[in-house]
């Protein structure tokens, strides 16, 4: 390993020593209530402002000598959001880092502001967040100065796993490898938690014939890997709550260690493992939770930190069959919102 990339490694060990030792210390960046802000988040001022012209941004980003350009789709009462700007970005190291080789522009996904896409085309910042599938907020996209689409990040990520997808898009690893492959590398090093998956008397046991499951419920697909401490948070906490658990009843439940050759007949009646099909999803966060349709189709995937108030939600979504008449969580979830104040006028 070259000097330059020793100092990167070092300093994703350096994060993730800091994620432990807050964990010991009791300060776990992975628990936060992620009910609506009563108060309205503000963005850091380092963020460019911008008129939301795709293609100027990111000739600006190119004129300024960065790597690329960085789209943050977010919510003004996002705790999400929240946790990513005072939690990772927050951090003056992951901030200037940030600032040395991205340009970051922000789209509300609420917003009414005009936003002109790299076609020309314009929409609202709420119709261009539903048209790019903004299921969850914050996410992020890395775009490169040719404009290519390095990254999708969606949800809040321990900061680590920041810190690694600001790199990989930076020293454009992009080229040469995937995210899930350039991460799990980096993770590899060093991890923690529990030695066993976590035990849920709700999850279906084996043979997995995820094709031919006759409830006619809908079905989630836990991806999870043993020191995995998202996954322990997700069921020592999240799955625990009475509200969920009622919810989690009206589905079907597997889980799937991502590391482990257990044989599975996925929903659309492919024959792999576990550990293939991981792969083939290009999954880059444990615990994944795929959520499919009794004809087999995936409805939406959370790929990042889940808390109680929003695993509940999408459960709703879910089971209510809501996916069918929205075509993102997030269209879903605004409309709920404005019918509860309508009703409370």
């Amino acid at each position: 390993m070259n000097s330059y990339f020793r100092s990167r490694f070092y300093i994703f060990l350096l994060c993730l020593f800091a994620s432990l030792t807050n964990v010991a210390q009791g300060k776990d960046a992975l628990k936060f209530d992620d009910a609506p802000l009563a108060d309205a988040l503000d963005l850091p001022e380092w963020f460019d402002l911008s008129f939301l012209d795709l293609n100027d941004s990111l000739s600006d980003a190119t004129k300024d000598g960065k790597q690329g350009m960085i789209i943050y789709f977010g919510r003004k009462d996002c705790p999400y959001c929240k946790a990513l700007l005072e939690g990772n970005w927050g951090d003056p190291v992951i901030a200037k880092y940030t600032q040395e080789h991205f340009n970051v522009i922000a789209i509300d996904v609420r917003g009414a502001r005009t936003v002109t896409d790299f076609n020309g085309r314009k929409w609202t910042e709420k119709t261009y967040a539903s048209h790019r599938k903004m299921n969850f907020t914050p996410t992020l996209l890395f775009y490169t100065t040719r404009g290519q689409l390095a990254l999708k990040l969606p949800g809040f990520r321990p900061k680590y796993q920041f810190r690694a997808a600001l790199e990989y898009v930076a020293d454009s690893h992009y080229l040469r490898e995937s995210y899930r492959n350039y991460l799990s590398r980096a993770e590899s090093a060093l991890s923690f938690g529990l030695e066993e998956l976590n035990d849920n008397e709700m999850f279906l046991q084996p043979p997995y014939n995820l094709n031919k499951l006759s409830n006619n419920r809908p079905l989630l697909v836990s991806f999870e890997h043993t020191k995995c401490h998202a996954c322990d948070v997700l069921h020592g906490d999240t799955l625990s709550k009475p509200e969920v658990i009622n919810q989690l009843q009206k589905i079907n439940m597997v889980q799937l260690n991502t590391r482990d050759q257990t044989p599975v007949i996925t929903p659309d009646g492919k024959k792999t493992t576990a550990k293939e099909w991981a792969n083939d999803l290009n999954l880059t966060f444990a615990p994944s939770l795929l959520f499919f349709d009794t004809n087999g189709k995936e409805i939406l995937r959370i790929e990042s930190v889940i808390r109680f108030y929003r695993l509940n939600n999408v459960l709703t979504y879910i089971s209510e069959k809501q996916y069918l008449k929205y075509p993102t969580f997030q269209n879903w979830l605004q409309d709920k919102r404005n019918s509860r104040n309508a009703n409370s006028n």
